[in-house]
């Protein structure tokens, strides 16, 4: 009789992460941006084979919808992104490039989003024999938006809260006045913290770079205000937290 064990590696709307080499395999990028028209409307997805093993893989995609905290899947595709060839079969050390291309609504108003699922198939075995088969999912963030639009992301309101282990970080309001979606990630974002009486506790200021690899890209949809935990310690629970974001270089 056949077992299977699934694993689930997603590169989520709020954190890439590095894909080691003792994957079954890796895909990049995982966040892609399409327009509605153009040259931009299509974009390559690659899925190379670091397994010792030919990988069968298969890409689906599912539309998502704008929460408080981000994006969440809603389990159906509108039809709205082709993806070619939908599944492969890559041989060891070998790579497959997969193109993904927006074919719905050219005169879309606001920016839309969707999972590509990338994921391995399970190999049939020999009749008889028994395997446990560790299957590897990644998921590719790819957003749509009309040409010629920019996001007017804003910080509407920051608090101190907790998190998951009760230091104290700060919460933040994240607004975005545009129809098309932005990124937190684009920015430099500062955050100041002062105690009760106003004196100033601490101050920094993350690049781009530091806030992908602390948040991740921070997606904020088009005409979205959203939470934002950033996973920096403050040094005082009881404080007040400013935060104001300025362009990145």
């Amino acid at each position: 009789m056949k077992s299977f064990a699934s694993l689930m590696t997603a590169a989520s709307i709020l954190a890439a992460l590095p894909v080691g080499p003792a994957l079954a395999m890796t895909v990049q990028p995982v966040v892609i941006d399409l327009k509605t028209s153009g040259r931009e409307m299509s974009q390559v997805v690659t899925v190379e084979n670091t397994f010792a093993n030919p990988l069968p893989v298969e890409l689906t995609v599912q539309e998502l919808r704008l929460t408080d905290t981000g994006v969440a899947p809603t389990g159906k595709d509108p039809g709205d992104l082709l993806v070619f060839p939908p599944q492969a079969l890559i041989e060891p050390g070998q790579t497959q490039t997969f193109r993904v291309q927006y074919v719905g609504d050219p005169a879309l108003s606001a920016s839309k989003h969707y999972y590509i699922t990338v994921a391995q198939l399970p190999v049939k075995l020999p009749e008889g024999q028994s395997a446990i088969q560790i299957l590897y999912n990644f998921q590719v963030l790819a957003s749509i938006s009309p040409a010629g639009v920019k996001p007017k992301l804003e910080i509407k309101g920051a608090e101190v809260g907790k998190d998951a282990s009760g230091k104290p970080v700060a919460i933040l309001t994240v607004g975005n006045g545009s129809p098309v979606h932005g990124y937190l990630s684009s920015s430099k974002l500062r955050l100041v913290e002062k105690d009760a009486n106003g004196k100033e506790q601490f101050r920094r200021t993350l690049s781009g770079p530091e806030i992908q690899q602390t948040i991740g890209f921070g997606l904020v949809g088009g005409n979205q205000t959203r939470k934002v935990t950033v996973p920096v310690e403050l040094p005082d629970a009881n404080g007040t937290v400013e935060a104001t974001l300025s362009p990145e270089g």
